[in-house]
């Protein structure tokens, strides 16, 4: 699949993948001040931001649309972080494409499976019925009946658009997320990896915690970690200064 990407500043190649119901968007502040140093790819995963959708959605064929992408672009030595199910696609394109990474960077994921538990998330953005809610605030009113925090309730939020005047759609293909939901949180194939890897973690998340460390350097033996004490599992946009100052420590040595 093609996917929908912006290209920021030039050099060494560093792609930036997002987490579930994110888009490109969400790392453009970070893509610019990274392409100081590097040219930086913002990507949107299929089903998410402006890339098309498909019925089919699996950590192989996410893997598989970066190595489209990448032969696309015919980039070598490169950089890639990702986010989040962002961090499980380039965790997955490490095992299956290992040729074209100089490292990675993955931001609050592990390699194991974990429970379901956007049950709520998806219960909120199914009862928006657009045929119904033809503004903003009126599925913000909508979803806040299933979600409090309003930061969360932006963030989906942003994959609202105009398709014409008066009537919304979703740029997230919320049906197939909601169903591939077991795939989304699966582990990662037992395959080891001889990439050289940093996952950063928030010490407020439990996505990885110490005792999943032994778990993730029997897929790659060369990980290296950081904890970010303050942050949850939206380290970029809870710790920003902290994040980028690791980011750029890792990338640029």
């Amino acid at each position: 699949m093609k996917l929908n990407y912006k290209k920021l500043g030039e050099g060494q190649p560093l792609i930036i993948l997002h987490g579930l119901f994110g888009s490109l968007d969400n790392w453009q502040t970070h893509g610019k001040k990274l392409s100081e140093y590097f040219e930086v790819y913002l990507v949107d995963q299929r089903n998410h931001g402006h890339s098309d959708w498909s019925n089919d959605f699996n950590y192989d064929l996410l893997a598989d649309d970066l190595n489209e992408f990448i032969e696309d672009h015919d980039l070598d030595d490169v950089i890639l972080i990702g986010h989040s199910m962002g961090g499980k696609t380039i965790m997955r394109y490490a095992q299956k494409y290992p040729g074209k990474i100089e490292k990675m960077i993955v931001v609050d994921m592990g390699v194991k499976e974990y429970p379901i538990h956007h049950d709520t998330i998806l219960d909120g953005l199914k009862s928006i019925d657009l045929n119904e809610i033809n503004t903003r605030s009126g599925a913000s009113a909508q979803l806040s009946e299933y979600i409090d925090n309003q930061s969360i309730r932006q963030f989906l939020l942003k994959n609202l658009y105009w398709i014409e005047k008066g009537k919304l759609g979703w740029r997230i293909n919320i049906d197939v997320l909601d169903r591939e939901m077991a795939q989304i949180v699966k582990s990662l194939p037992k395959e080891e990896s001889l990439i050289d890897v940093l996952f950063i973690a928030g010490g407020q998340s439990n996505y990885i915690l110490e005792e999943d460390h032994d778990d993730i350097r029997n897929l790659f033996p060369l990980a290296d970690f950081h904890t970010i004490e303050r942050a949850g599992h939206w380290i970029h946009a809870e710790t920003p200064e902290e994040f980028m100052e690791e980011v750029l420590g890792y990338c640029l040595r």
